[in-house]
């Protein structure tokens, strides 16, 4: 356990470092811009392509654990609905946001990183495909049910900018470059690749203190009555959904299996608040789950890396 331990706590005292530094100072939360730009746009996306192109094409091609891992996003988003409409009695627009906590994990910010210490470099191609998988879906699907709620836009202007939100994501045309790369087996220039490694190596560290800092930003409010709910379907049964879904749909490797039920164990993400408040619905629910879902993970999180760097969880 104090091996676990140690490989935990580097990643919460860096989310922890940054939520001190955030309620001290109290700086506006604009001056983040800089720094959120640097991480979606620079390092973040340095590490994706990374991870992609390194990884042998073939290892890339393997549709069954695409439909897994997706498949269990897709229910723990559906889950996490339900209990909003259930506990919250919330509109299907708030809805729609609670069930984006549920299925939306901080897998750009802490899943690579985190995935990295526990599991090792084998991690790197089930990382890339989960967060490739999970953000098309759930960036598809949000825009999809807002514009049924009231927003009159026609069909074709929704699904032109649900098709848009893809393509312009970095992080995700990151990992789609870094495929191609993969494929066609082109060489970095040597200049070239250590100007990515120094970015993907800022990366981790980055990412948890500006996440720790957001956190701190975001006011308390009162808990609703969805909230623990929907924390619960992403911390507790998303990875059991998960877990669920690979001895079904397996055998995998254990490399392979460990990083998806370790990506499905991250707290919800900061994205989570954003797009609350782009569509300015369920803003302080979404608030108070990241705030509390990440504090949270603090137990759940770390007992399933124990889990798993410890060979209890049966994967075949």
């Amino acid at each position: 356990m104090i091996d676990i331990l140690n490989l935990a706590l580097p990643y919460f005292g860096l989310i922890f470092v940054g939520f001190a530094c955030g309620k001290v100072k109290a700086l506006p939360e604009t001056g983040l811009a800089w720094m959120n730009f640097f991480l979606l746009y620079v390092s973040l996306p340095a590490l994706l392509f990374g991870i992609m192109s390194k990884t042998p094409f073939a290892e890339l091609n393997n549709p069954p654990f695409l439909i897994a891992t997706t498949a269990a996003t897709v229910c723990a988003f559906a889950l996490a609905m339900a209990v909003g409409r259930l506990m919250g009695r919330l509109s299907l627009r708030e809805a729609t946001l609670a069930g984006l906590s549920g299925g939306y994990g901080n897998i750009g910010y802490m899943g690579p990183g985190l995935a990295f210490a526990v599991i090792g470099a084998k991690a790197a191609a089930p990382v890339a495909l989960i967060f490739c998988c999970d953000s098309i879906f759930l960036f598809s699907i949000v825009p999809l049910l807002i514009a049924l709620t009231g927003e009159k836009r026609p069909l074709l202007q929704t699904l032109g900018g649900v098709v848009n939100q893809i393509v312009s994501n970095p992080l995700i045309m990151a990992a789609v470059l870094g495929a191609l790369v993969a494929a066609l087996q082109l060489p970095l220039p040597v200049a070239l690749n250590n100007t990515l490694l120094f970015l993907q190596n800022a990366a981790a560290p980055v990412a948890l203190f500006v996440l720790g800092v957001t956190v701190a930003l975001r006011p308390l409010g009162r808990m609703p009555w969805e909230v623990p709910g929907v924390i619960a379907v992403k911390l507790l049964a998303h990875p059991l959904i998960v877990f669920a879904l690979l001895l079904l749909l397996g055998p995998f490797t254990p490399e392979w299996a460990a990083t998806a039920i370790l990506m499905a164990s991250l707290p919800p993400a900061l994205n989570v608040f954003v797009i609350a408040r782009q569509y300015d619905s369920w803003v302080e629910p979404a608030s108070v789950a990241v705030l509390v879902g990440t504090f949270a993970s603090v137990v759940t999180l770390t007992t399933a890396m124990w889990l798993l760097k410890t060979g209890q969880i049966p994967f075949h």
